[in-house]
């Protein structure tokens, strides 16, 4: 009997033994594995799986993905953005395509200011006319139109202007040349008569009108044309600004090209296309008016002309306008990442 109590004493013991080792057991072997674990893990900057996300906390794909395949990333074919046609060149100016008018100031009949030795102006005009008209012709200006009326004024000026708006003309020059006020103007003898001149004004003069149909068509032509007789060693004259001008005294709206404001010039504010009225020189201006009457004066005018017109045309020439670039929207990757627009 003793010995069944024995026994039974010792299976308990082992029973509660066996019991008490197994947690310890299971730490052993959850250590074991730890270890084992740390000893697989990879080095820093080795490449990781992703982490499984089933957590609120789970990484967010990067702004800017960068693929660790060997193999290109794949676009969403619908989402690929279109080739972008390049840029095309701005229209070039045609010459053979451009109208100008040349317009002779005055007419035979009623022909302006008379001049320091009693020549009338109109002749001064035309004969600038017809040399400017050469130069256009020769600069390939081949529809370059010579306008002369003998129609007196005020109904000969707005025939001037309804004739270039028929036309259709890209650009309306006036030749005229220039005087100062009676009362400015002192007399002298020549070939035995009495003329009047002064002295004091040389230089040219540009006038554009804030009524014409292209009041910055006219502002740009008057700019380029005044830097182009600057060029060929001519130079405006400051007088319309003074006081003593009285009536005739004018803002002068670009004081590098010498272009003045006179709104009120019938053939500047019933033209529809840039106009530009050009005093070439003052003739009453007994040096001045010499040099006026050469075929050298004529040929830097012109010539002058014939530059300020062709960088006209160029400025004017329309540009083929592209359509607009738009990005393409973000596209998905076959990864899932956000691809940001190229």
């Amino acid at each position: 009997m003793t010995r069944f109590r024995t026994a039974g004493l010792i299976v308990c013991t082992a029973v509660t033994a066996l019991g008490a080792a197994q947690p310890r057991l299971a730490r052993a072997q959850q250590q074991a594995a730890q270890q084992h674990a740390q000893q697989q893990r990879p080095a820093y900057g080795a490449i990781r799986s992703a982490p499984a996300q089933n957590s609120a906390f789970a990484a967010r794909p990067a702004a800017t993905p960068v693929s660790t395949s060997s193999a290109p990333a794949v676009v969403a074919p619908q989402a690929a953005a279109k080739p972008v046609a390049a840029a095309k060149p701005a229209t070039a100016c045609h010459p053979e395509d451009f109208r100008v008018i040349v317009d002779v100031g005055h007419t035979e009949a009623v022909a302006g200011a008379m001049s320091a030795r009693g020549a009338t102006e109109y002749s001064f005009n035309l004969a600038l006319a017809q040399d400017a008209k050469q130069a256009l012709l020769d600069a390939g200006f081949s529809k370059t139109v010579l306008l002369i009326t003998d129609q007196a004024p005020p109904k000969g000026l707005i025939t001037r202007a309804a004739a270039a708006n028929s036309e259709h003309a890209d650009l309306f020059l006036s030749i005229h040349h220039d005087s100062v006020p009676d009362n400015l103007l002192q007399t002298w003898q020549f070939e035995g008569q009495d003329q009047h001149y002064n002295d004091d004004y040389p230089g040219y003069a540009l006038f554009i009108s804030n009524d014409n149909g292209d009041r910055a068509g006219s502002m740009l032509f008057g700019d380029l044309l005044g830097k182009e007789l600057e060029a060929h060693g001519l130079q405006f004259t400051p007088h319309y600004t003074l006081a003593l001008m009285g009536h005739r005294r004018r803002e002068l709206v670009d004081p590098v090209a010498g272009v003045y404001r006179y709104d009120q010039l019938i053939v500047l504010r019933m033209t529809r296309m840039p106009a530009l009225l050009l005093e070439a020189g003052s003739i009453v201006n007994r040096q001045e008016e010499l040099e006026l009457g050469t075929a050298e004066r004529r040929a830097k005018t012109s010539a002058a002309i014939a530059a300020a017109v062709t960088e006209f045309c160029t400025a004017r020439a329309r540009p083929v306008v592209s359509r607009p670039v738009i990005a393409a929207k973000p596209s998905m990757l076959r990864t899932g990442a956000v691809q940001p627009p190229h």
